[in-house]
């Protein structure tokens, strides 16, 4: 193995054996023997990648193309069909939440317990023992059960025991998803330190950002193969996009599909009801609230040719169209829109009212654009659009209704782009 590298990965390949009716137990297994139908999937291909020492990479993907196994692979708690995997020195892991805990034990025994598996002795967990108990938070339970913890204390102690063990690998996969956000900034800047002192560290993770802070790698994992790898902003861009045509591709199958089962079901139902809970041009987490005296109709996402569209470039303009229809002509309307990221920081938000003074008379049917100079950056976000009175009453409100993705040639970081010179002499 060459001495510049923690980790090299060749060719290595993984199948599974999926049964589609396996009997439970040894009668159904004699009994109903053509029922012991199965298929050997192939979960990853043959993948290839080196890690140096003390350099950090991130493994992205959709759920299921080979990302959490491939840690596994590493961590030996599989082993690969065919290729090889070398990793030099001590590996600590954060796989499974609460992984290797026993319920019944304390949180102080377990550290015990869990910190040999590890490798360290004795003496040397002795050595680390208040170090790991006070990074946990956990003093004041420490002598509990861990059966009595909850989910963010499981974590707590496995995080706290996984990065005291001196490992020269650290293993994590979506582990830092859980715990307050107090508790994530300690865990960064912890892996940022550990990083700093040459641990070499892999990541699967679907938060693209949390990868990007730490990683100067990312991994494209699809259909069981490498599609990308590189600088984390450029694949995390390419992988975004991808995904989110991948997912308009199925939205409007899906739609075509409903429309015409709505249209079977009118030719034999009259349609009385003013609004639907959750309209066509809504994503399926969106959700809806208010009096429905002002309802809309349609939203969507434009270009400034006025076509439909989910995937925009940083600083381009986008169009949000909006249809509503209305039972009372006599109202006023604060229309407005705010921006979430997928991770659910909020970027932006404003209204007609903040931005004119007043509100807009509301007609029977109306339409409204909406024009905004995008200066977010690479990311998937949620539009949320809302119709409220002068003074707060909520007409419509529709929280994550049209998803979206914005991508950048540039490599700039952050959540949007803040215009710079740079001057010298």
């Amino acid at each position: 193995m060459n001495p510049e590298y923690a980790i090299e990965v060749h060719d290595v390949k993984k199948k599974f054996r999926i049964f589609y009716d396996k009997g439970n137990d040894l009668k159904d297994r004699i009994l109903f023997r053509n029922r012991n139908h199965y298929e050997d999937r192939l979960v990853l291909k043959g993948i290839s990648f080196r890690v140096k020492k003390g350099e950090a990479i991130g493994l992205i993907g959709h759920n299921g193309c080979g990302k959490s196994t491939t840690l596994k692979l590493l961590t030996k708690i599989l082993y690969p069909d065919s290729g090889t995997i070398e990793m030099a020195g001590r590996v600590s892991s954060l796989i499974e939440l609460g992984a290797g805990f026993h319920p019944d034990m304390t949180g102080r025994e377990n550290i015990y317990t869990n910190a040999s598996i590890f490798g360290l002795t004795k003496k040397e967990i002795d050595k680390r023992l208040q170090e790991i108990i006070n990074f946990s938070e956990l003093e004041d339970f420490i002598d509990n059960p861990v059966r009595t913890y909850s989910s963010g204390m499981y974590m707590r102690l496995a995080f706290s025991v996984a990065i005291n063990v001196d490992a020269n690998i650290l293993l994590i996969d979506e582990i830092l998803a859980v715990g307050d956000a107090n508790f994530q900034k300690k865990c960064f800047d912890k892996l940022r330190e550990i990083k700093a002192h040459g641990t070499t560290i892999v990541i699967v993770s679907h938060a693209l950002g949390q990868i990007e802070q730490i990683c100067e790698t990312s991994y494209w994992i699809e259909d069981g193969l490498i599609k990308q790898s590189g600088t984390p902003k450029i694949v995390h861009d390419n992988y975004l996009k991808s995904m989110e045509l991948k997912r308009t591709e199925q939205l409007e199958k899906q739609h075509a599909t409903e429309q015409e089962k709505k249209q079977e079901s009118e030719k034999t139902a009259s349609v009385t009801q003013i609004t639907e809970k959750l309209p066509d041009f809504c994503e399926k987490t969106a959700i809806r609230m208010g009096t429905q005296e002002i309802i809309f109709t349609d939203v969507q996402l434009r270009n400034m040719q006025n076509q439909k569209q989910y995937i925009f470039d940083t600083q381009e303009k986008i169009k949000i169209f909006l249809q509503y229809k209305s039972s009372n002509t006599g109202l006023k309307g604060n229309f407005g829109y705010g921006i979430f990221r997928e991770d659910g920081l909020h970027c932006y938000g404003t209204n007609i009212l903040i931005e004119t003074g007043e509100c807009i008379p509301i007609q029977k049917q109306g339409e409204l654009e909406i024009i905004f100079q995008n200066s977010l950056l690479p990311a998937r976000y949620f539009l949320d659009i809302a119709v409220h009175s002068h003074n707060g009453i909520i007409f419509d409100d529709i929280r994550q209704v049209i998803s979206f993705v914005v991508s950048s040639s540039k490599q700039d970081i952050g959540v949007c782009r803040l215009e710079s010179s740079f001057l010298w002499r």
